[in-house]
């Protein structure tokens, strides 16, 4: 089972911070999309790097499989560092009016110029993030029809696109883009865990423990509950390992001679954490963190 730092960057991603950092001048504002589960983790540190002063509006997307008072304190957290961020949800719609209203508030001043020179312009949006944090969703959300390919895989949108919406912007959607490295290895942890990192490159396994230590850590209330654990069992786990085992034993996933079936345990926790089965749950506090 792996422990080093986990690393992922496929060429492409080189190619779209250039693309990036070509196509500034053709936009009023950038949306960066961050994943409401992970906004530290899920946060570009070259994005910020690139854009300079350009107008910025945060999305903490898949708001509806986060932690819902988690994400207020994050929203209010770039709120106290002067960064208007907003909470989202591609699936349900939540906080679609919100991110019109924000873009507009933050290009205010720019927007009261061209009204004053009796300029009307559609206003021009950059969407950027890293792989499957939903930006295609997002988007195609926004379009009211699928204009942006999407699957639930990363690294999928490997060109460019200018989209029309129906909130007044143009947005340019760019592929995903994580950083040359992870300093932090919990960060590359993190993303694999959200599957922001292709599972094919990855031990599962390992993965599916480290999700287990968060879970016993963050949410072990939910864990207990989904996979029938009593206090007693879940305290005998000295180890991450032993409850990943106790997973697997609960939900019978058993091999000849009693042993845990831990590929399909690893695949099971991993696709019920990713799909809320489990709760909706975020592992970042900005406590934690200074994002």
């Amino acid at each position: 089972m792996q422990s080093e730092v986990i690393q992922w960057f496929p060429g492409h991603m080189a190619k779209t911070r250039r693309l990036i950092s070509e196509n500034l001048k053709e936009v009023d504002i950038i949306v960066e999309i961050l994943d409401a589960r992970i906004p530290y983790s899920s946060k570009n540190p070259e994005i910020a790097k690139i854009i300079g002063d350009k107008p910025c509006l945060t999305v903490l997307n898949k708001c509806s499989i986060a932690d819902k008072e988690m994400t207020k304190k994050w929203i209010e957290y770039y709120k106290a560092k002067g960064k208007y961020a907003i909470a989202v949800d591609c699936i349900t719609g939540e906080g679609f009016s919100a991110l019109a209203t924000g873009v507009k508030e933050i290009l205010s001043d720019k927007l009261k110029r061209y009204e004053e020179k009796g300029m009307s312009r559609k206003l021009k949006a950059m969407f950027v993030g890293i792989p499957n944090v939903g930006k295609s969703s997002l988007i195609n959300k926004l379009c009211g029809s699928k204009k942006a390919k999407v699957e639930n895989r990363p690294g999928v949108t490997l060109n460019k696109q200018w989209i029309p919406t129906t909130i007044g912007l143009d947005l340019m959607d760019m592929p995903g883009v994580l950083w040359p490295k992870f300093e932090e290895k919990v960060v590359g942890e993190n993303l694999a865990i959200t599957g922001a990192i292709k599972d094919a490159i990855l031990d599962t396994e390992y993965i599916a423990v480290l999700l287990c230590g968060r879970l016993r850590k963050i949410a072990p209330e939910k864990l207990m509950a989904r996979y029938k654990i009593t206090k007693d069992e879940l305290d005998s786990c000295e180890m991450d390992f032993e409850l990943f085992e106790l997973v697997g034993r609960k939900r019978g996933f058993l091999i000849s001679g009693g042993e845990i079936n831990t590929e399909r345990t690893a695949n099971t926790l991993l696709e019920e954490f990713r799909s809320a089965k489990i709760g909706n749950i975020t592992i970042e506090s900005p406590e934690d963190k200074n994002a």
